[in-house]
């Protein structure tokens, strides 16, 4: 397995171990989280395609917020809370529509598309009320490369595409820009704390192990490295026919994409923008995938898939395409199944008295990474024992 890290300017005594157990399970670390690490996170909303016109609108719910991404009449994607400035009621329900005006439900305040107040009933009865000042609350939004994020807060960090720009080049070939949505977003919960889940998907060492598809498909090809704001993992099918149906038909199936370079036509590729953003990434489709946390033990898994229009490739072609894709599902949904059962049993066994932090291997480079990167953000992340209750609140 490959792997290559970031370079370090500083010798820490704790590079090398894992988080302590007891920051997966404690309600004040968690609350930090969501003020140091969320807040000022980048998170995926949509893509483009799904807002294509005026009116078209998205959520996402997370962190007690909802958020909507919404077309205006000038064609502007804007993102606000989605939240009323009257008495706080929630504007739209569900996960996308689309409106002429976003009107509240409560008291039927107006707000037109790009936010301004445009209608208050029974006005004059709002004595020296300023409708220019309450229009909906802006949020942060960056599209990149025709994907919608939202931040809540911004904390002066990097922008998605400064994030993404070491692979620029690299995603450039998969045309992010053209996908559209294969089917709708699904949510997953689990019962596991967040980081279990990140943590998971960036190590690379549990593949031989725990995912048999995934070592017949790859062989020794995966590998691993961390950047400083991205993961990157990656695998090239081999061409050994695997003794496993949906694999075997997967790989037999896959027809060659023509605008990907020729090292890119059976290989799998994956990235996890931090904290909790990922991208798989395959010569058939597009996935995002991320993990929100919801309470310091439990989470819930948002993603989708994406693909290219394929209406001017031969028949025969689209056939096998959509053969693959449905192949690629049936494989991936083992690897979720497998994953569900591992950091079920990490989460649980993070409860024992016996545990508190483990060693981590030169190999494990991107949850080394993540380990330093969220004891520098949370310092109380270096205690080996959870500190007293209510210390959170105490900063």
């Amino acid at each position: 397995m490959a792997t290559k890290a970031v370079e370090h300017t500083m010798t820490d005594p704790l590079d090398g171990w894992s988080l302590p157990a007891w920051t997966y399970s404690d309600a004040d670390f968690f609350e930090a989280e969501k003020e140091r690490v969320f807040a000022s996170s980048w998170q995926v909303v949509c893509h483009e395609s799904d807002v294509p016109a005026p009116g078209d609108w998205h959520t996402l719910e997370y962190l007690d917020e909802s958020v909507i991404a919404v077309r205006g009449a000038d064609r502007v994607l804007r993102a606000f809370t989605n939240v009323c400035r009257h008495r706080g009621s929630r504007l739209v329900d569900g996960a996308s529509g689309c409106a002429k005006k976003l009107v509240c439900p409560y008291h039927a305040w107006v707000y037109e598309l790009d936010g301004r107040l445009s209608g208050v009933p029974d006005s004059a009865s709002y004595p020296a009320f300023d409708r220019a000042r309450h229009g909906l609350s802006p949020v942060q939004i960056e599209v990149w490369r025709g994907f919608v994020f939202v931040r809540l807060v911004d904390d002066g960090g990097p922008s998605v595409a400064q994030m993404m720009a070491p692979y620029e080049a690299m995603v450039a070939p998969y045309r992010f820009e053209e996908l559209r949505a294969l089917g709708r977003v699904t949510l997953r919960p689990r019962a596991v704390n967040w980081k279990n889940i990140g943590d998971n998907y960036s190590d690379g060492l549990h593949i031989p192990v725990a995912h048999p598809g995934l070592t017949r498909l790859f062989g020794r090809s995966y590998g691993v490295e961390a950047q400083a704001s991205v993961d990157r993992m990656w695998g090239d099918l081999m061409e050994t026919p695997s003794h496993n149906w949906s694999e075997r038909m997967y790989q037999k199936l896959l027809p060659p994409v023509p605008h990907l370079p020729a090292d890119r036509q059976r290989h799998w590729l994956y990235f996890k923008l931090w904290p909790n953003v990922a991208f798989d990434i395959y010569p058939d489709q597009v996935d995002f995938m991320q993990w929100l946390p919801v309470s310091p033990t439990t989470s819930l898994i948002r993603e989708i898939s994406y693909a290219l229009p394929d209406v001017h490739t031969p028949e025969e072609s689209r056939r096998e395409m959509k053969a693959a894709r449905y192949l690629n599902w049936r494989i991936n949904r083992q690897v979720n199944t497998e994953d569900t059962e591992l950091i079920g049993r990490v989460q649980a066994g993070m409860a024992s008295r016996s545990f508190s932090i483990g060693p981590l291997s030169d190999k494990e480079v991107c949850l080394r990474h993540f380990c330093a990167r969220m004891r520098a953000i949370i310092p109380e992340a270096r205690s080996e024992h959870r500190p007293t209750p209510g210390w959170s609140q105490n900063r």
